[in-house]
């Protein structure tokens, strides 16, 4: 598993003093930056492999402003040439978020998928957890 902690910005609020829906699947983004560097460590855009397939967000609390969130990101399944990453977005010990991104190992020039190399595959199994 894969952690990152987020200081909310009081612009990530909304009118209820809640942080927006709008925010969670940019967090959700910016936790995948470890697996990203697993298929491009320079995160190069010129050299990517990676393209999502699926994005969802289920809000099953309140996360608030002025506490640190921490967001808990693993492989929940890993295909030939895809994967599902699992987020989760944690406040205080009480989940108030979690996700999950279809991400596909893409070959753009040949505009097509391609399979997870098995030195990657090895290091995502390390971060995979069944649901």
């Amino acid at each position: 598993m894969w952690t990152l902690t987020i200081n909310p910005r009081f612009g990530d609020t909304d009118a209820l003093g809640h942080i927006n829906n709008t925010v969670l699947p940019v967090w959700f983004e910016e936790a995948r930056t470890p697996l990203f560097r697993l298929f491009t460590p320079d995160l190069n855009p010129q050299d990517w492999h990676l393209i999502i397939a699926k994005i969802e967000v289920e809000y099953v609390g309140e996360l608030f402003y002025g506490k640190e969130v921490e967001i808990r990101t693993f492989v929940s399944k890993l295909g030939n040439s895809s994967m599902t990453i699992h987020h989760e977005a944690w406040q205080e010990g009480k989940m108030g978020a979690q996700g999950s991104a279809v991400m596909v190992h893409f070959d753009h020039d040949a505009k097509q998928s391609v399979p997870v190399p098995d030195d990657i595959r090895e290091q995502l199994t390390r971060h995979m957890e069944v649901l």
